[in-house]
């Protein structure tokens, strides 16, 4: 069942970038992976899919919420997140509104699948492919920290990811570390 491997690389990467003890949502969650690994780096974690299956994997992390969020109302409407994850999803109308569920001082952490995959595999429709610069152009707002737009092997896969801050506008220079300290 989807989330049930490990959790992704890259959200191991950049999770540094979450301040201790945040308040993390993990859309389209699956079964937890996501939300398995951010409980124990003591995240405050929360999930929401449409599969009450998964969900029922899920809720033993965190608060779940079962929704269709591709043909209903966005569950979180005005609550904003101090880290959003995202991974091997895409709904395009709903870019703009995860963006602005990132909180002040919030990471964006976001990966799936790009144009080129259907040249290896599933998803292979242009609906689920993000367009070249699509994930900075949605995060536009957001202090982009790191960006890839490329190949992985293992299983083959084109993707794109993204790893961005909402800036605080407190006047002082903000400092996003590229390394876990």
């Amino acid at each position: 069942m989807h989330g049930t491997e490990n959790p992704s690389a890259w959200l191991q990467r950049w999770a540094h970038l979450i301040a201790p003890g945040s308040r993390v949502l993990d859309v389209a969650c699956g079964a937890g992976r996501h939300m398995r690994w951010l409980a124990a780096q003591g995240h405050q974690v929360q999930g929401v899919d449409r599969n009450p299956d998964a969900l029922a994997l899920a809720q033993a992390f965190g608060p779940v919420t079962c929704a269709d969020i591709e043909n209903g109302p966005w569950p979180f409407a005005g609550q904003t997140f101090g880290c959003v994850v995202v991974t091997n999803y895409l709904w395009r109308p709903l870019l703009p509104v995860i963006v602005r569920s990132v909180s002040p001082g919030g990471v964006l952490i976001y990966e799936t699948f790009a144009t080129g995959n259907e040249s290896v595999g599933k998803p292979s429709r242009p609906d689920f492919l993000l367009q070249a610069g699509e994930l900075l152009q949605a995060s536009d707002g957001l202090h982009t920290v790191a960006y890839e737009d490329g190949f992985e092997s293992s299983p083959d896969r084109f993707v794109q990811r993204i790893a961005a801050v909402r800036p605080v506008t407190s006047g002082t220079v903000q400092r996003w570390p590229l390394r876990a300290p």
